[in-house]
């Protein structure tokens, strides 16, 4: 079906629609977002590091670009850059106050346009402002953040170091109750008292019969020992009235208490 068989209300919406299409087709509708922290605290003296990320929808490619420029505390200017990157090196500029103090620590394929800027002073105080273009990602507003050269007593304290000695803290206090709690238990458990042994051998027990082996003393005595085991020898004692030293004669044998001694 041709253009002929359409009313002219049609045909005057569809090529408004084929016209609209050809125009934003052809136009990038893409941009790129920089990132980069609001503030930056710095010791004097030291290196900081002035960090900056970016996202596009592109490939990143040589054509990518990063410009850095500084404008200082207090200052109206529009700003002065004093570092570029492009097609895959760096460009420190001939700005006097940052010459060769700043390297380039970033990388683009990771989406990293980051600095470094070499024993900073209190006259680098001011805003920074990082902007990276990739092509045909142009569209886009620069990132900027604010940098504090001041001296290590007002620097905050570490963070990292604060979280370790809590963890430690912790540990020791798990431990110090696990000790505690184990005491409390080894003297809270029952202690059972010792109450001796005697033979069940009765003193009026009939003489033993002519003939017959003597049962052993252990074997004829029986003893409530307490739960816990033996600690020290057993002494036995049987005590001979007869006086006479012939063997067939015949021993009256007295039974006697025996004693558990135990290891002090």
């Amino acid at each position: 079906m041709g253009f002929g068989y359409l009313n002219p209300a049609h045909k005057n919406i569809l090529l408004c629609g084929l016209f609209l299409r050809l125009i934003f087709g052809t136009l990038p509708v893409s941009a790129i977002d920089v990132y980069a922290p609001d503030e930056l605290l710095v010791e004097n003296g030291t290196t900081g590091i002035l960090k900056c990320s970016f996202k596009s929808k592109e490939v990143v490619s040589s054509g990518a670009t990063v410009s850095w420029s500084f404008v200082p505390e207090g200052s109206s200017e529009s700003g002065t850059t004093f570092f570029h990157y492009a097609g895959g090196k760096p460009y420190p500029g001939d700005v006097p106050q940052f010459k060769e103090r700043v390297l380039w620590v970033g990388d683009l394929n990771k989406k990293d346009a980051s600095i470094q800027v070499n024993t900073m002073q209190f006259t680098d105080n001011g805003t920074y402002s990082c902007d990276v273009k990739n092509p045909p990602d142009i569209a886009g507003t620069a990132s900027r953040t604010k940098v504090w050269v001041v001296m290590k007593e007002s620097l905050p304290p570490n963070n990292a170091g604060i979280i370790a000695g809590a963890v430690i803290g912790s540990m020791i206090c798990l431990f110090l109750i696990a000790i505690v709690s184990y005491l409390i238990i080894r003297r809270q458990q029952p202690r059972h008292d010792y109450e001796g042994c005697t033979s069940v051998e009765s003193a009026s027990s009939p003489a033993l019969r002519p003939g017959k082996k003597a049962e052993s003393s252990t074997e004829g005595s029986r003893c409530s020992s307490p739960s816990a085991p033996v600690q020290g020898p057993v002494i036995y004692a049987q005590l001979d009235h007869s006086g006479t030293k012939n063997a067939n004669s015949f021993h009256k044998m007295e039974p006697v208490v025996y004693a558990d001694i135990r290891k002090s």
